[in-house]
């Protein structure tokens, strides 16, 4: 009987023993795990870090590269004029307007590489080839292809504004985008430099289409662009105040009347600038 109260009791404190420590037991695992879950990395986490890894070690988008001209002979202005006739009769182009833009484009040089990029005789832009479906830098120094490509932008040009060689040169230098913004008033200098060059190459060959409204208009526009530049520079540099005279009377109210004005050596001016231009 004893003995069995005795193992009652000590069965009671183990109990005891084993609710009192419970709880911390729980926590410690809780603990364990959540400091186990912190340490990992989770799939999005792992996800994140290595695009932002891939996107710090992606180089740098290079510039295009400038074309280079090709090394082999180029043909002569002569062989050049000679080609031209029959890409202009192909494309309803008038022969003397595509003779004025390649000599004003590349002086008939076949190889030739402008600063932005320009190819060629008639220095095409690469993406605006590609409209015309020449993809091939090589392809832009053929002066066939190039001339035949040229000759086909010009007669779109034409065709959008109905034959007017005005707008449709200043298009071929500075865009079509421009020329339509402005509604045909392109200031750039180099726009009006080739526009005037284009026109005065096609008369030189023989053209015969009207040009000197749009001569006119090239000068009036250069002179509206370099009075543009004329009033930024006296806005710059130009005192407004000394735009105005300032005088101020030596004589007294009655001697003003130019009648009662003394005249000879001994007389005073009726009026002096101030020696600041202030009276």
């Amino acid at each position: 009987m004893t003995s069995f109260g005795a193992d009652r009791q000590r069965v009671r404190r183990l109990a005891f023993l084993a609710l009192a420590f419970w709880p911390l037991v729980s926590w410690a695992s809780l603990a364990g795990k959540s400091t186990s879950t912190e340490g990992a990395e989770t799939p999005q986490a792992r996800t994140e870090s290595a695009k932002i890894e891939a996107d710090t070690l992606k180089p740098a988008k290079a510039a295009p590269a400038k074309p280079v001209a090709p090394n082999g002979p180029r043909p002569s202005r002569a062989e050049v004029i000679a080609m031209i006739p029959a890409v202009a009769r192909r494309h309803g182009v008038e022969e003397e307007l595509v003779r004025a833009v390649v000599a004003a484009e590349s002086n008939y040089n076949a190889h030739a590489v402008s600063r932005a990029g320009a190819v060629g005789l008639m220095q095409l832009m690469p993406p605006t080839a590609a409209d015309y479906g020449v993809t091939s830098l090589a392809d832009l120094f053929d002066p066939k292809i190039n001339l035949d490509t040229g000759t086909r932008h010009l007669k779109r040009l034409l065709r959008k504004y109905n034959n007017d060689y005005g707008r449709v040169i200043m298009a071929y230098n500075a865009g079509e985008g421009v020329v339509d913004r402005t509604n045909s008033q392109v200031t750039y200098l180099e726009t009006l430099n080739y526009t005037e060059a284009v026109i005065t190459y096609y008369r030189r060959n023989g053209g015969t289409q009207p040009t000197q409204v749009a001569l006119n208009q090239v000068r009036t526009l250069r002179g509206t662009r370099d009075l543009g530049k004329a009033r930024r520079l006296m806005k710059k540099y130009l005192d407004p105040s000394l735009l105005s005279l300032k005088v101020k009377p030596t004589l007294d109210l009655r001697r003003l009347n130019p009648a009662l004005h003394e005249v000879g050596p001994e007389s005073k001016p009726m009026f002096e600038l101030g020696a600041t231009g202030r009276p």
